[in-house]
């Protein structure tokens, strides 16, 4: 069998749909995952509609491989084929976006709309009197062109709402131009044209590919988003505590030159009490940036607790006393309030604990010996 053979012979929808349940597959295993390791209702509304879609591409499958298909299994297939499309499109929406109770309400109605135009499997022949192959051929034509609705309608009311709006409009792109090769191939040139039956069955596999790569990237965006938000700090999206020791403890344990910065924002209860807590997150998130911006190119930013916050200088060549007195001045002339920072650089022999206890007692006397200042250990 030749290439020209396998492209325009029986053999490339079998290809096609066997390659599309692969894909299928691997889409249904990341569903699965998600759904058991998130619970949410989306990633089973997900699960669900992928497995109709390979539902739908099974049955096809089947038929390939059978006897042709009756006029009954294929006005099944096709209300299959819609089916399983609004429900992978809704899939889609719901890995982005929660589902409301008008999201349900939009979903059945278009679902009982796919089923009210379906009903013209069942009248055309009593409307129309043709060969049989004519009235076959129109029995299905209600279906194909409420597809390019649900097209056009996916491109507007799904893809604003979602977080990967290129490709999954490439995604509809690919599949709109699959269906027009079909719909060409079928009602214009009797499924005579090589090149439309080629597109036909080879674009099927680039949009669900390109589904895929949708929902793989989006596993990778929530996978960095669990990891980012078990390491960092809600409020300021500094480093947290344990992240912050952490990585102390990997640098002194390599040998590494680096200092420990501590700092406190002067009298930062009584803004609370008499600002309001409001302001005191806006005061936070002000010295958080600034010690975000200063430590970007040395070190570590984090928040220990409270109103504390810290860095890990890693630069050997900073010195340690001129950073501190650098971020004091920032915080003073650019926020409304003022710090006392504490610093130490390491020693021979000291541990990750005591530099960083060291920076604290350090900052604890500049905040008790008039704030607004800096102290070097030692």
């Amino acid at each position: 069998m030749t290439l020209s053979d396998l492209l325009s012979g029986k053999a490339l929808p079998l290809i096609s749909d066997l390659i599309v349940l692969v894909i299928l597959s691997l889409m249904l295993v990341m569903s699965i995952r998600l759904w058991q390791d998130r619970r949410k209702r989306a990633y089973r509304s997900l699960t669900v509609s992928i497995c109709i879609v390979m539902a739908h591409y099974g049955l096809q499958l089947y038929f390939h491989l059978a006897e042709p298909a009756s006029g009954a299994a294929t006005y099944w297939t096709s209300v299959l084929k819609i089916v399983s499309f609004l429900l992978v499109n809704m899939g889609v929406y719901q890995l982005y976006n929660p589902t409301l109770p008008r999201h349900r309400v939009l979903f059945v109605f278009f679902l009982a709309l796919t089923f009210a135009v379906s009903l013209l499997h069942v009248f055309v022949p009593h409307w129309f009197a043709g060969t049989e192959a004519q009235e076959r051929l129109l029995q299905d034509i209600g279906l194909e062109l409420y597809l390019f609705v649900l097209i056009f309608l996916g491109f507007y009311l799904i893809s604003p709402f979602i977080g990967q709006t290129g490709k999954y409009q490439a995604a509809l792109t690919v599949y709109f131009t699959g269906h027009i090769a079909h719909v060409l191939n079928q009602y214009v040139f009797g499924g005579e044209q090589t090149a439309l039956g080629l597109l036909e069955h080879v674009l099927p596999i680039a949009f669900y590919f390109l589904l895929f790569m949708l929902l793989f990237d989006r596993v990778v965006e929530l996978m960095h988003a669990i990891y980012s938000t078990s390491i960092t700090d809600g409020l300021t999206r500094l480093y947290n505590r344990k992240f912050f020791d952490k990585r102390v403890t990997q640098y002194v344990q390599r040998g590494y030159p680096v200092a420990v910065m501590f700092s406190d924002i002067d009298n930062f209860k009584k803004l609370n009490d008499t600002k309001g807590h409001h302001v005191g997150d806006e005061v936070l998130k002000q010295v958080a940036d600034i010690l975000r911006q200063e430590s970007e190119e040395c070190g570590v930013a984090g928040r220990y607790g409270g109103e504390e916050m810290v860095v890990l200088v890693t630069d050997p060549a900073v010195n340690i006393a001129e950073f501190a007195e650098h971020v004091r001045r920032r915080v003073e002339s650019e926020t409304t309030v003022t710090v006392s920072l504490g610093c130490c650089k390491i020693r021979r022999g000291m541990t990750a604990e005591e530099l960083i206890r060291r920076a604290d007692e350090a900052m604890y006397k500049a905040k008790t010996s008039g704030k607004n200042k800096v102290v070097s250990y030692g």
